[in-house]
């Protein structure tokens, strides 16, 4: 089948390749799982006749995630930025809010997308998938850090056997055609290299969304084939049970792709989920609440800083602190969100830009002779005349009050949300911050 016109869209400074398909009620954007190709797909019968079903529900948009298919071959890539190659991808096609379709490790960006941008998200899917890669305390079914390394390293020695590479996959269940397994296997190795694959499934070892899945406030639908043996069935009754409001759908069947198998019942069920959406306008336009990460620093002895210098050198001083404090958060995109006196608290889209913004805040002002300390949480925000409040900026507060001169403290919410960012931390232990019921896990941002 041909495939549609590839466009490609700057996200950054990184060219992203999609498509357009079809038209209707409402845009869905479609992640698969690990790589892809957009081209080479519409050359596989069954992930073609997919698409198009998708297509029939709504406008169609199909990207190539950074580093594989046809969009550029860089080397790593942080969730934000992730998050920003789907918002590229909408404004291009000028998609002003889209229902968002998850498939294995696609899924989870697709569901941080709609805590950070419900405004942008009218409904969400997730189909065979997990919060995390790894067994956890809260997820002990699945493998642990060591199996996975073993499943990586014997995709990557199998990867010139299109047979394996489609068992890898999930891919190889009885109802496949051997044609079929050699068409997924052929896009799946034409897409990425075996080296960039490993390094992108090491990449989300450590990406751990369970904190996020509670705060997500859009109509949300989990899915997931009953006999998978890939992806453990407890972990969509996991994810359907913190998302609020979620609806789980379990469907009948042994393959991952959800090209394959009994597509019919999973389109009637995906089908009923966005008319209800549709028809019921559930989703807010405006939402109060979003997931952000908070940024809080002051100067370190400000107070004997301010007598040593007296009134009129300290508001110089002082002036000098904010204007170095405002071209980071400029740079890295943070919202200053108040002032008092020489603190500054801020938010963000991402928790590595608010990571990088603080190490850049330590640097500028350290050519001004102040040294500044800085906490961060990620956490729900409630939107008030545009100013964000509740209990995610107390714990970011309380985060910068354990911070020591010179220290990026975060907490573990942090820390899990910025795998492939190359940030490194060492554990601080648990705290239990003043006003907050619950300890946290603190950790320091290796400079």
């Amino acid at each position: 089948m041909q495939a549609p016109e590839t466009r490609y869209t700057l996200s950054g400074d990184v060219n992203i390749a999609y498509q357009v398909v079809g038209d209707g009620p409402l845009d869905l954007v479609f992640i698969p799982s690990l790589t892809h190709h957009i081209e080479l797909a519409w050359e596989n019968p069954p992930q073609a006749q997919f698409f198009n079903r998708l297509a029939s529900i709504g406008r169609l948009l199909l990207f190539d995630k950074r580093g594989t298919g046809m969009s550029d071959r860089v080397i790593g890539a942080t969730l934000e930025e992730r998050m920003d190659d789907i918002r590229a991808v909408m404004d291009a096609a000028g998609s002003e809010q889209a229902a968002l379709v998850g498939l294995g490790e696609g899924a989870p960006i697709c569901a941080l997308f709609a805590a950070t941008y419900p405004e942008r998200t009218i409904a969400l899917v997730l189909i065979n998938t997990a919060p995390r890669m790894s067994r956890s305390p809260e997820l002990p079914w699945l493998p642990t850090r060591a199996e996975r390394e073993r499943e990586i390293e014997a995709m990557v020695s199998a990867w010139s056997d299109p047979q394996a590479v489609a068992n890898q996959f999930g891919i190889g269940s009885p109802s496949a055609t051997d044609e079929e397994r050699q068409g997924f296997a052929r896009v799946i190795r034409l897409s990425v290299s075996p080296g960039s694959a490993a390094a992108y499934l090491r990449m989300n070892m450590d990406v751990d969304i369970s904190d996020v899945l509670p705060l997500i406030r859009v109509p949300t639908l989990v899915m997931q084939r009953k006999d998978l043996s890939v992806v453990d069935m407890r972990s969509a009754r996991y994810l359907a049970e913190h998302i609020p409001g979620a609806r789980l759908v379990e469907l009948p069947g042994r393959d991952f792709a959800p090209q394959l198998g009994d597509t019919d019942r999973l389109f009637a069920d995906l089908q009923d989920f966005l008319k209800d959406v549709v028809e019921g306008g559930s989703w807010e336009a405006e939402p109060d609440r979003i997931l952000a990460t908070v940024l809080f620093t002051d100067i370190v002895d400000s107070t004997a800083r301010a007598a040593e210098l007296g009134d009129r050198a300290w508001r110089e001083l002082l002036q000098n602190h904010h204007e170095a404090v405002r071209s980071q958060l400029g740079r890295f995109r943070g919202k200053e969100m108040d002032t008092a006196g020489d603190g500054f608290f801020a938010t963000f889209d991402g928790p590595a830009r608010a990571i990088r913004c603080a190490f850049g805040i330590r640097e500028g002002v350290s050519d001004l002779d102040l040294e500044v300390r800085a906490g961060l949480h990620t956490g729900e925000c409630e939107l008030v005349d545009g100013k964000a409040g509740g209990i995610a900026v107390h714990i970011g507060a309380r985060v910068a009050s354990l911070a020591e001169p010179g220290e990026v403290l975060v907490s573990s919410t942090v820390k899990d949300l910025v795998a492939g960012s190359g940030i490194e931390f060492e554990d601080r232990g648990e705290h239990l911050l003043k006003g907050i019921s619950e300890t946290w896990r603190l950790f320091t941002v290796v400079p």
